[in-house]
């Protein structure tokens, strides 16, 4: 039988309270010696004394920064397994250079993302939401036939900002469907883009051939503004922006100004900051849709990240090593 490691949950109290239903905490007993009560800090004497025996840590939202002070209070730790997407704000240095193992729920947290990006590409192909809004208005049956060549999914393109998680999880839910798949990643050759089911594009290509563009890049120093205003003006008229990534990647206030004079549609899941000051003018745009945030896992879906995640624990524990192992080397590429 493989040697059950001992491990602790870290993470904030809210997160706890969503991730550890009791189906999830008997799932990571099975495959570890379990800490029940999980650590919200690292600091009290109760933590420290879990943190002097614990080999693996199984974190999530909320989870401290894994600085110098807590590796050596932690000198069995070997492993981290992260319920959560991103790292950056949980490994630090120090972390990186003890070689601590990582492996995070990026990967099931994508789906969420990518159905609600499909939703939303159908969805404002048939400009669902404002046709809506004036049935609504209206109570009274529109004339099908007056209906612009302009609505519809049929040999729409969409173009795909970044062959990220998400981004590849979009373009193959998109496969079924009549639509012409545009893909601009400069770390992804013409091969591997056609590959993935999309036809590469340059930057300004994209945005110029795109009936729909959405924005999966992750934030970077290079990726912030990335979506400039010169791009928002190439757009197509009434095209429609959809950014699920983060939103200093796009320039919101030349966004704004686009979406207000009616010349382009979004549908904007993050924004910056989140939430908008109550008084933006985004907020009452008629060709806008503002979510909270809530692509990623919520509800049901948090269920996900805890199955992939004891199964990378019961992976290491068995000596296989993590499918979706973090690499330091790819930070520069991920989220």
């Amino acid at each position: 039988m493989p040697h059950k490691p001992t491990a602790a949950f870290a993470l904030s109290p809210g997160a706890a309270s969503a991730l550890l239903t009791p189906q999830a905490v008997a799932a990571f007993a099975e495959v570890c010696a379990l800490t029940p009560r999980p650590l919200h800090e690292f600091g009290s004497p109760e933590a420290l004394e879990v943190l002097r025996t614990t080999e693996v840590l199984i974190t999530g939202w909320g989870c401290p920064p894994l600085d110098a002070a807590v590796l050596a209070a932690a000198p069995l730790l070997k492993s981290v397994v992260h319920t959560a997407g991103s790292v950056r704000e949980l490994m630090t240095d120090a972390a990186w250079e003890r070689g601590i193992e990582i492996t995070s729920a990026a990967a099931a947290n994508a789906l969420p993302v990518a159905e609600y990006t499909v939703a939303m590409i159908l969805l404002s192909g048939k400009r669902a939401l404002e046709r809506a809004r004036d049935y609504r208005t209206s109570r009274t049956t529109p004339d099908w036939a007056l209906v612009p060549h302009s609505v519809g999914n049929y040999r729409r393109t969409v173009g795909i900002l970044s062959a990220s998680l998400i981004g590849r999880r979009v373009i193959e839910l998109l496969r079924p469907y009549d639509l012409r798949i545009l893909l601009y990643d400069p770390f992804v050759t013409a091969d591997e883009a056609r590959a993935l089911g999309a036809e590469p594009a340059g930057l300004d290509e994209l945005f110029t051939l795109s009936d729909t563009v959405s924005v999966h890049t992750p934030l970077l120093a290079e990726t912030r503004g990335l979506v400039s205003r010169e791009l928002i003006d190439a757009l197509r008229p009434d095209a429609v922006l959809i950014n699920t990534a983060r939103g200093p990647v796009v320039d919101q206030d030349a966004l704004t100004e686009a979406a207000l004079a009616g010349r382009v549609r979004a549908v904007l899941d993050v924004t910056d900051p989140e939430p908008l000051p109550p008084e933006h003018p985004l907020w009452d745009c008629p060709g806008v849709l503002i979510t909270p945030h809530l692509a990623g896992s919520q509800g049901n879906e948090w269920a996900r990240l805890t199955d992939l995640a004891v199964e990378e624990l019961r992976r290491w524990a068995a000596g296989d090593g993590f499918a979706h192992s973090v690499r330091r080397e790819r930070l520069a590429f991920l989220a």
